[in-house]
């Protein structure tokens, strides 16, 4: 370090010499609490923008260190850069202010080894290349010091003369009063935007939170007030939320993406070298400092090339949604500039990521119990509607259907009964008259149809896309109305099973390309397992009636044979009544043969209506099924 030499023993001096000394040393003194006045002014009238109070800074240090021009420059650990300059050369200025890498004989060198100051009395003897271009404008005499927080290196202020002039201690103790004076700037100025941040931070988070309490469920506008304050937060300029389901991914929000690179981006999915395809293979977070330089732009790979030739993206992050072990989304946010996302803006993405999880997870509980309360309530419904018509299946099936419709997403369906040989539709909802026509009767099912299949003892039958079903290419006729008469593009179908025996099936349709859950399989089978129950219901109850019926008629019987001993005509009337009303018969005679009296039979009461007239017909084929 190049420092001053003691200065000689002064004379005595005369009070004329004293006063003046004194006097000058009160200006200084005045000028310099002044000079720290107006510094401390410009910072409280800027807070947090550290521009205006270096530009103060050093215009009071070079002022009153009487200096030539001058510079204040930071530190990132690998280069000087000017962030105040003050009378240099427009060359010189633009040096400093792009940045300088030190190397071992700079003068600044011994302020990073930890030198308290640097002072170069003559730069003409130092024989490197910085150092000539400073001479060559105007710089003789430099004075360099440190930036420093505790041990941490910040910066320098840097105090040149174009003479060779020395810098008095008293120079040199006042750049240092106005070196910590910019630490201490730098300090409040880290601090009120980390106070800053923060407040923006929890701000946003109390809005999404709040957007999520509004939007019970419904994660859309969660995700984009989550987009909106990673974008502002982080200063990206646009960006997308991704969700995964297994390796399936849609885009559920976007903000900032032109239309232009909306149209060029492909569908999102795990493809070789793709965001997605690193986040399944169990990276964390992925960012670049400058994505035309990366590896996937100069492959060639497609959703590289669209941002950075259709987006101008430059710099970039994307972050793992993940539930436990599991991938649910990806959130990426882009800039058009190179420059690299800071550990706590990919910190504060992470936490939008991990709140955009607890989202889906909310949702998830909230719609899983929405359907467990819509599903009791179906069944209760279905149980008043059993319990309103003990035996009357119509009303039953009608109820089932409609709600099974209902929660499962479905335009149209049928609930059929299975005699072993024939299905028969026993309820319709939603099916077009011409449609419902052609399911009228009884359908003999076929192997490859999708009742036959039930017949034969799958499962179930999900058919996907109609269209794209062999039997509907092969020009099979039924499934053709299926599609063209009914707009189906997507069945379900599931059996109903009473001992390993199938006794009918239940059928739901959509109009819309879009395959039933495996939660709306569920369902429809747990309605299956009612339209059973209730059918069993019916037939204990029928029969129980029935049983009841006939003992009542017995026992009235009994009672015209007590109220007529010997008297046979009112018993065979009444026998014959009940006969007809047990087994439902319009017309019906009794008769018996008295072999003593007459050598042939002989109607002896009987039950008719006038002009019965009967008439035989051929029995129906059943139709083939589709």
């Amino acid at each position: 370090m190049a420092s001053l030499s003691p200065a000689p023993r002064a004379p005595s001096e005369t009070p004329d010499e004293t006063i003046r000394r004194l006097t000058t040393e009160l200006h200084e003194a005045y000028d310099q609490q002044a000079a720290v006045t107006e510094i401390l002014d410009v910072i409280n009238r800027s807070p947090g923008n550290l521009t205006p109070v270096f530009e103060a800074i050093l215009d009071k240090a070079m002022a009153l260190c009487e200096a030539a021009h001058g510079s204040m420059q930071l530190y990132d650990g690998q280069q000087f850069r000017a962030v105040a300059v003050r009378g240099l050369p427009e060359p010189l200025g633009d040096l400093l202010r792009g940045g300088i890498r030190p190397s071992p004989e700079a003068p600044m060198w011994g302020l990073l080894k930890g030198d308290r100051f640097v002072h170069v009395p003559d730069l003409t003897k130092l024989d490197i290349p910085e150092v000539r271009f400073a001479v060559e404008h105007g710089s003789r005499t430099t004075l360099h010091i440190p930036l420093r927080k505790g041990d941490v290196f910040l910066g320098q202020i840097v105090a040149v003369r174009r003479e060779v002039q020395p810098f008095s201690d008293k120079h040199i103790a006042l750049l240092e009063n106005f070196a910590a004076q910019a630490v201490i700037a730098m300090e409040n100025a880290r601090l009120l935007t980390e106070t800053r941040e923060t407040l923006e931070q929890q701000t946003a988070t109390a809005e999404v939170l709040q957007v999520i309490n509004s939007s019970p469920g419904d994660l859309a506008p969660v995700f984009d007030a989550m987009l909106d304050k990673a974008l502002n937060l982080c200063g990206a300029a646009f960006g997308y939320m991704l969700s995964c389901d297994g390796e399936v991914f849609h885009r559920v929000a976007s903000r900032g993406l032109s239309p232009a690179l909306q149209a060029a981006l492909p569908p999102p999915g795990p493809t070789p070298g793709s965001l997605a395809e690193r986040f399944v293979r169990g990276e964390k977070v992925i960012r670049a400092t400058d994505l035309r330089e990366g590896d996937a732009y100069r492959v060639g790979a497609p959703a590289a090339r669209a941002l950075v030739d259709v987006g101008g993206v430059r710099s970039y992050v994307a972050v793992a949604l993940r539930n436990g072990d599991r991938l649910v989304g990806i959130i990426a946010i882009y800039r058009q500039e190179v420059r690299p996302f800071t550990d706590k803006q990919i910190a504060l993405l992470e936490n939008f990521a991990a709140q955009a999880v607890i989202a889906m997870e909310n949702a998830r509980l909230l719609t899983e119990t929405r359907e467990a309360l819509e599903q009791q309530t179906a069944t209760a419904e279905v149980l008043q509607v059993i319990n309103s018509a003990p035996g009357d299946l119509a009303p039953v099936f009608d109820a089932m259907l409609e709600r099974a419709l209902t929660l499962c997403e479905a335009a149209f369906g049928a609930l059929w009964n299975y005699d072993g040989d024939c299905f028969e539709a026993i309820a319709l909802r939603g099916v077009s008259s011409g449609y419902a026509e052609l399911l009228s009767g009884p359908q003999r099912p076929s192997a490859g149809t999708a009742l036959g299949r039930i017949a034969r003892g799958e499962r179930l039958v999900h058919i996907a896309d109609v269209e794209a079903d062999p039997l509907y290419q092969s020009g099979d006729p039924h499934r053709r109305a299926l599609v063209d008469e009914a707009g189906a593009r997507t069945f379900l179908v599931v059996p109903l099973n009473k001992d390993e025996r199938v006794v009918g099936a239940f059928t739901i349709y959509r109009q819309e390309v879009r395959p039933f859950t495996d939660k709306q399989i569920a369902l429809l089978e747990n309605f299956a397992a009612q339209a059973v129950i209730a059918m069993e219901n019916a037939r204990l109850i029928n029969e129980t009636r029935e049983a009841l019926e006939q003992q009542t008629a017995t026992a009235e019987v009994l009672q015209v044979i007590n109220s007529s001993p010997g008297d046979l005509a009112p018993v065979f009337d009444a026998m014959l009544e009940k006969a007809m009303r047990l087994v439902k018969r319009r017309l019906a005679i009794w008769g018996f043969s008295m072999a003593s009296s007459i050598a042939g039979s002989r109607p002896t009461a009987y039950r008719t209506l006038p002009n019965i007239r009967f008439r035989c017909a051929p029995t129906a084929m059943p139709r083939r099924s589709s």
